[in-house]
């Protein structure tokens, strides 16, 4: 488990006009909106810090009305008390709905934060919601440029009300009605970055958005005349949707439902793709399909990588022990390979939330959330598979704690990903190169045997590896220009990103030379947490 900062999650559902649905919930047409914490609850793993809805009725005072909160989606929706969770479905019943499940990439960690956001106004048009996925790399840009107009104000340290601006900007400049595809139009020549977006007004219009450069995953689903759409595919897998009905939104493209009738359109030329790897190999629940590519194939695929690399001699005391539990498909796959046991030496506390959720104290946090078994590893020579190594304070917790506690005669750490070579800037909490490990041994993104023996040491493990570059679009399956890894080569898919790595560099020089950084403008709050 890298202590990573996980991505934010958006669904949408919209009931179109007809009979009702048979997946849709037992009180009809208009209680649609009940099926939005399902939603969220398979696409939890993106976002625990809070959650909310927001749902559309036309037959009630407030057409579209927000529900959100701090905490996970079963606290902020009460599911845990039943009688609860109905008289607040009740509440907030309609026949088209948005979610959302947040981590802070960006803001803090309060109500105001959470999502949807949704803006107010006497004029139908003009009063939205919307839901937001991803991270704006020119948010500093865009927010001056807004602020320098006049009379204007953003009480936020946040993209998402950067974008909410925008947004109303783009619809008041429409006097004759809403054209929601020359909006999105509009955004994409503005936006530089990861943009998912759920959009909801109250005229019962909807908008499901992918950036062009497809960074982030979307997907949708219409079976009968249910509408819906996720982050990933898993959600509407277990709403109901058969696999040939899940769709992945190409990039560029958004599925507009107006006037109940639904288009899918191509807003934006997509001239390249960039999807994140890091989908596949840690973020994504095992279950989904992102792209068409299996999450679980390209996880087992790595392992398959590491096995095929390995040079430690095997004999009958050496076994694989996965790091819960993203690394466990590439766990069991390598063992498989290697013909060796893949044994659960780590056991994860359940109940000790992620380190990366806290930005602080990992190496305490990680000695309560892992307990390893001395009687499966004492005595044995262990492959630690992780799927990867950001900052490199749980590994060393980890190694520290296998050799003590477990009484592993020697500890292999093996990583089921490239180093993390550079930050990211498109909505993962790595937002500087001097929070990293690896670029601390590597001047360029290629790993030697050499830096990794040093990486080793500096662990305390027996032997590191890694896996190259090539590695990471055969186990996706995608050609490498179809991908962003820039967090791996420092080569960005986007002119914002661009400049944002060269200012963290000068940044990270200024730092270990003992001069006063000059940047701490430009770094707030695009280089801190995030999403």
């Amino acid at each position: 488990m890298a202590d990573l900062f996980h991505e934010c999650g958006v669904a949408a559902i919209y009931h179109l006009p007809g009979e009702t649905s048979s997946l849709a919930p037992l009180h009809g047409r208009n209680a649609v909106s009940r099926l939005i914490p399902r939603l969220l609850l398979d696409i939890q793993n993106r976002g625990q810090l809070a959650a909310g809805m927001t749902s559309f009725h036309p037959d009630r005072n407030q057409l579209i009305d927000t529900h959100k909160d701090v905490g996970s989606v079963t606290e902020v929706f009460k599911l845990n008390h039943p009688a609860l969770a109905d008289e607040l479905m009740a509440e907030y019943e309609g026949v088209a709905a948005i979610g959302h499940v947040r981590y802070a990439t960006c803001g803090k960690d309060d109500r105001s934060y959470a999502q949807p956001f949704e803006r107010h106004h006497i004029e139908k048009r003009k009063w939205f919601a919307f839901g937001f996925n991803g991270q704006l790399a020119n948010y500093r840009e865009l927010r001056q440029e807004i602020l320098s107009q006049g009379n204007f104000h953003l009480a936020r340290e946040t993209d998402t009300e950067t974008l909410m601006h925008l947004i109303s900007q783009e619809i008041s400049n429409q006097p004759e009605g809403v054209n929601l595809k020359l909006m999105l139009e509009n955004l994409a020549k503005k936006l530089d970055g990861a943009w998912n977006i759920v959009f909801l007004n109250s005229l019962g219009d909807m908008v499901v958005a992918r950036d062009p450069l497809g960074i982030r995953p979307l997907c949708y689903a219409i079976e009968d005349n249910l509408f819906a759409a996720a982050s990933e595919s898993v959600a509407l897998s277990n709403l109901g949707f058969s696999p040939e009905s899940i769709i992945s939104l190409l990039p560029g493209q958004a599925v507009i439902i107006q006037n109940g009738k639904l288009s899918v359109v191509q807003f934006a030329e997509s001239k390249k793709q960039a999807h994140c790897f890091f989908e596949w190999i840690y973020f994504a629940n095992v279950c989904s399909t992102l792209d068409d590519r299996s999450v679980y194939l390209t996880r087992k695929a790595l392992g398959e990588e590491l096995a095929s690399q390995e040079q430690v001699p095997i004999d009958e005391t050496t076994i694989v022990v996965p790091v819960p539990d993203t690394a466990k498909a590439a766990a069991d796959s390598m063992a498989y390979a290697l013909g060796i046991p893949c044994l659960e030496g780590l056991i994860r506390n359940r109940y000790v939330g992620r380190t990366f959720i806290e930005g602080t104290n990992r190496a305490d946090k990680a000695k309560t959330k892992y307990t390893p078994l001395r009687e499966v590893m004492e005595g044995r020579r262990v492959f630690v598979v992780e799927d990867t190594i950001v900052r490199s304070t749980t590994m060393k917790t980890l190694i520290s704690q296998i050799r003590n506690r477990g009484g592993a005669r020697e500890v292999h750490v093996r990583v089921a990903c490239p180093p993390i070579y550079a930050p990211c800037f498109y909505g993962i909490d790595m937002s500087s190169v001097a929070e990293l490990f690896a670029p601390k041994y590597m001047n360029e993104p290629r790993i030697t045997a050499e830096i990794e023996a040093r990486m080793a040491a500096d662990l305390g493990a027996d032997s590191l590896r890694y896996l190259p570059l090539e590695s990471v679009a055969r186990a996706v399956a995608k050609p490498p220009e179809a991908l962003c890894q820039a967090c791996l080569n420092g080569e960005y898919p986007t002119a914002a990103g661009e400049k944002l790595y060269q200012i963290s560099l000068e940044q990270c020089s200024s730092d270990r030379a003992g001069a006063p950084s000059r940047i701490v403008e430009l770094n707030e709050p695009v280089l801190s947490t995030r999403l």
